[in-house]
C-alpha cells in the first residue's frame, strides 16, 4: 500500500500483531484494532495464548500504546462451530485436523473483511508471516521471508480475490527484527513469549480435551501390522501418525503409530520404516492460482514443519493427487496438504 489506507487490524495480543500496527502508523495508515474474543477461559487445561483474558488485556495495551482505537468481538459460537466441533470429530475418525487452517479460512479472515466493510476499512492486516505481491495475473500469496515463521502454510484456505485487501507488515521481516522492532516502539508485550500450542488445548493432552468436549472415548486394541494385539488403548482420538510416545507398550522395540483405524477402534503400530509413503490424495481443495494444466510439478508441504518436498500434482472434481519423487515421512490424513511452486502459494487441500 502506497497511499495511506484505513486498516483493520487483528490483534491477539501477542508481539507479532503489535509490531505489524506500528509498522502500519510508521507508513502512515489509519488503523484500528480488533481483536476477536473466541474462547472461554475455563481453567489451565482449557485455554490459552490468543483467547484467555489476558491476551486480550495484552491487545488493548499495546493499541493504547499505538494510539489507536481497538475493539472486541465476540465469535465464540463460530468458532466452537466451524473450529472446535470439525477438530473433535476429525480425531474420533481417526484423522489428525489442521484447525489453525480451518480457524483462518471460516472465523477468522473471512469474518475480518466483512468487519472490515463495517468498520469502512479498504484492508485487514495480521501479523502472520507471509507475502502478498501483485503480479501480472493478479495478487499472490508467497512464502514469508523468516523460513522458521513461515506462515503461509495456514493460509492456502483464503477467497482469491481477498488477497488485493491483505496486508502482511512482517512478510519480509524475521522474528528477532520483530522482537527488536517490538522494543523500539516501546510496546508492552515487546518480550512476550510466542504460543506453541492449539489455543484451545494449551496442554496437549488433545485425548483428554476430546472427551471432555464429547463425552465419551472408547477403549480399543494397539495391535501391530499382522493384527496381533500388543496392547489396549483409552480411545482413538489424539493418535496420530508417526507418534512414538504414549502408547503405553512398555519394553520391546521402537513402534510409531502407522495407522488409526477408527471404525474399527483399533491403532496400528510399527517400525518406523512402515510411515514412509510416496503418494496421497486429497479432498476440499482450494486454489488461489491454480495451474492451467490438470497435471503439474510443484512442491508439496504435508505439515506445518515439512520441507516442502517435489511431487507431481493431479487435479481432481474435489480435490488432487500427488506422488512424491522422494518417499515423505508419515503422510497423515486430516492434515493440510499445501502445494507450491517456488515461493508462491497455488493452494492446497486435506489429506484423506
Amino acid at each position: 500500500m502506497t497511499d495511506p489506507k484505513r486498516v483493520l487490524l487483528a490483534m491477539s495480543g501477542g508481539v507479532d500483531s503489535s509490531v505489524a500496527g506500528g509498522l502500519l502508523r510508521a507508513q502512515g495508515h489509519e488503523v484500528v484494532g480488533v481483536t476477536l474474543h473466541l474462547w472461554d477461559a475455563e481453567g489451565e487445561a482449557k485455554v490459552g495464548r490468543c483467547c484467555a483474558p489476558e491476551d486480550r488485556r495484552d491487545a488493548r495495551q499495546s493499541a493504547d500504546a499505538l494510539g489507536i482505537p481497538h475493539y472486541v468481538l465476540d465469535e465464540r459460537q463460530a468458532f466452537a462451530r466451524d473450529v472446535v466441533e470439525p477438530f473433535v470429530r476429525e480425531y474420533q475418525a481417526g484423522r489428525t485436523p489442521s484447525p489453525c487452517v480451518h480457524c483462518n479460512r471460516t472465523v477468522k479472515l473471512t469474518y475480518l473483511f466483512q468487519v472490515a466493510d463495517r468498520f469502512g476499512c479498504s484492508h485487514v492486516a495480521t501479523g502472520h508471516y507471509a507475502r502478498v505481491v501483485r503480479g501480472p495475473d493478479g495478487h499472490a500469496l508467497l512464502r514469508g521471508r523468516d523460513r522458521q515463521k513461515d506462515q503461509s502454510y495456514f493460509l492456502f484456505g483464503l477467497d482469491p480475490k481477498a488477497l488485493s485487501r491483505l496486508v502482511f507488515p512482517l512478510g519480509e521481516m524475521v522474528k528477532d527484527e520483530s522482537r527488536h522492532a517490538a522494543r523500539e516502539m516501546g510496546l508492552p508485550n515487546a518480550d512476550k513469549p510466542d504460543s506453541q500450542e492449539l489455543c484451545f488445548v494449551p496442554d496437549g493432552d488433545i485425548a483428554g480435551f476430546i472427551e471432555r468436549r464429547s463425552g465419551r472415548a472408547e477403549a480399543g486394541e494397539i495391535v501391530d501390522e499382522d493384527g496381533a494385539v500388543l496392547g489396549q488403548h483409552a480411545g482413538v482420538a489424539g493418535f496420530t501418525v508417526g507418534q512414538r510416545r504414549g502408547l503405553g507398550l512398555g519394553g520391546g522395540p521402537v513402534r510409531y503409530v502407522l495407522r488409526v483405524l477408527a471404525n474399527e477402534n483399533r491403532v496400528v503400530v510399527g517400525p518406523e520404516g512402515g510411515l514412509s509413503g510416496n503418494e496421497f490424495e486429497a479432498r476440499d481443495a482450494r486454489w488461489l492460482n491454480a495451474p492451467r494444466e490438470d497435471e503439474f510439478e510443484a512442491e508439496v508441504r504435508i505439515r506445518y514443519r515439512h520441507a516442502p518436498a517435489r511431487a507431481r500434482v493431479r487435479r481432481t472434481a474435489d480435490g488432487f493427487s500427488a506422488r512424491f519423487v522422494e518417499p515423505q515421512r508419515a503422510i497423515t490424513p486430516g492434515q493440510a496438504a499445501v502445494v507450491y511452486r517456488g515461493e508462491e502459494v497455488l493452494g492446497g487441500g486435506f489429506i484423506v
